[in-house]
């Protein structure tokens, strides 16, 4: 006998897609998002980047290897929701220590699947990313749509991600030391420059420029986040007020923040990058990078016009800036995941641009 659908997801437009939950059967209003990636669906539920957000996963079998202790990106998953085809809660992988519905379960977070993937992806494409309301099967449409209109999202998503005081990761035997702004930053970034010889100081998103000048960096890094950019103007303050003291380097929301202090402009996507297999073009070596990206805004071209920015990168299908630089200040920044796992290494070389930027500052210095 046929189970029955016990959850569905409701639109903003009134559009209704039934299917079987798993994880929490908490109610949640998110905006709905789809990730293109073939792999990582732990490395996604655990991205800071997604918080408030129901995350649409267009690869239809998620679940089959499970959650493995190593792959976290934050040690609290702070996505709103999980969509999927098909879901499978017996892993195959000598790795894994509890299945993904036992970590949302742990977290609050709800799960769909048994909805139709492709369908739902192609109606963020047609017409954006919108709210969308997870609840129990029997909710009346009405009632769903009311729900809907009366829950805004909220605003505050680097501040819940962001830590709350200082903290530290260090390696053996360093040679430089990093203060990184957490706009919601992912571990495997900080593991990527530990492994680069880089002892790390990860701060709060509000941390002052006094501060960051107190702790005598080689370098500073401004992380990935959740959410609109103009949302934390501490941030961009603090980048006006550092900006050609010390080497610089952003990455996804990092690389807006930094635009944003030059005077330029961002705007929000229709439906965002999101996913492990998009194609970049490096403007000074003509190369294409394919790249891990999560980012919904975008830095607005024309304004970079009135800057002393330079354009380094393009996203080769919308033509959208993928990078940004500032030769004189020794600052640069990228709109996609440079080290982030799984999936392509192609942007793993800014990590040692960076390095190289601090190599020559310290002998300047």
């Amino acid at each position: 006998m046929e189970r029955e659908m016990n959850r569905k997801l409701v639109l903003e437009d009134g559009s209704e897609f039934y299917g079987y939950g798993f994880g929490s059967d908490t109610e949640k209003v998110c905006e709905m998002v789809f990730n293109t990636s073939m792999v990582g669906y732990q490395e996604v539920v655990t991205d800071p980047s997604y918080t408030y957000q129901m995350v649409v996963m267009t690869y239809p079998l998620i679940g089959n290897y499970g959650i493995a202790d190593e792959d976290f990106e934050t040690k609290t998953p702070t996505i709103g929701g999980l969509i999927v085809r098909d879901y499978n809660d017996m892993p195959s992988n000598f790795r894994y220590t509890k299945t993904l519905d036992e970590l949302l379960l742990e977290n609050n977070i709800p799960g769909i699947y048994g909805i139709d993937t492709r369908m739902l992806t192609r109606h963020i494409r047609d017409n954006g990313t919108c709210k969308v309301l997870i609840t129990d099967a029997s909710t009346s449409l009405d009632d769903a749509v009311e729900v809907l209109k009366s829950r805004e999202i909220s605003n505050d998503a680097v501040k819940r991600v962001s830590c709350k005081k200082r903290w530290y990761s260090r390696t053996s035997n360093h040679k430089f030391n990093v203060v990184a702004i957490d706009c919601g930053i992912h571990l495997s970034t900080i593991k990527g420059l530990n492994a680069r010889g880089c002892n790390v100081t990860v701060v709060p998103y509000d941390t002052k420029a006094e501060d960051i000048r107190f702790m005598k960096p080689d370098g500073v890094f401004i992380s990935n986040g959740p959410g609109n950019p103009e949302d934390i103007p501490e941030v961009v303050e603090t980048i006006k007020q550092i900006k050609g003291e010390f080497p610089i380097f952003g990455i996804s929301m990092g690389h807006e923040l930094i635009a944003l202090s030059y005077g330029a402009k961002t705007c929000k996507l229709k439906f965002g990058h999101r996913g492990s297999n998009h194609p970049v073009r490096n403007l000074k070596t003509g190369k294409v990078e394919i790249v891990n990206q999560n980012h919904g805004y975008t830095v607005d071209a024309d304004s970079v016009k009135n800057t002393s920015l330079e354009i380094t990168h393009v996203n080769i299908m919308d033509n959208t800036i993928e990078g940004i630089s500032c030769e004189k200040d020794k600052i640069f920044a990228v709109s996609y995941l440079a080290n982030s796992f799984p999936g392509n290494q192609d942007g793993r070389y800014l990590f040692d641009q960076f390095i190289s930027n601090m190599k020559e500052a310290q002998k300047n210095a």
